[in-house]
């Protein structure tokens, strides 16, 4: 069992990789059970899972609508609880039709012997329904 220090570290790891542009650290830290869950009543809710299916039907999609900067997550607040890390993170890119897509999240992430096994993700939905083609 990791303890909640350990958890916010592993959590601030990968924000920092992916802050760098290394958008596979979150995926590298994934167990294969993990779950993407999207809460709320508009056109992304729902949940994707296992952790194959997370990647290929949610985040791949997602991020062959940016250009080829890609995109950047940087965490502004790691905090943690027991098995539970939330992280406050801002986002940028550009998408491939030119669009800004400046995004502010919360995720709660549970972390289970040092894998990411879930994200509750929050966001402004109505810059996602606005910028971003929708994943079916």
């Amino acid at each position: 069992m990791t303890s909640t220090e350990e958890n916010r570290e592993l959590l601030r790891r990968v924000f920092d990789e992916m802050a760098k542009g290394n958008v596979r650290a979150l995926s590298e830290a994934m167990a294969d059970d993990f779950r993407w869950v999207f809460p709320g009543d508009w056109s992304w809710s729902r949940t994707w899972e296992p952790k194959e299916a997370v990647l290929t039907k949610l985040l791949r999609p997602l991020m062959a609508q940016f250009d080829d900067d890609g995109y950047r997550l940087e965490a502004d607040y790691v905090l943690a609880d027991g098995d539970r890390v939330a992280v406050q993170a801002r986002g940028r890119g550009t998408t491939r039709r030119g669009r800004a897509y400046h995004q502010t999240y919360c995720f709660v992430f549970r972390v289970r012997n040092g894998r990411l096994t879930e994200v509750i993700e929050h966001c402004d939905t109505a810059l996602v329904e606005r910028v971003l083609d929708r994943i079916e």
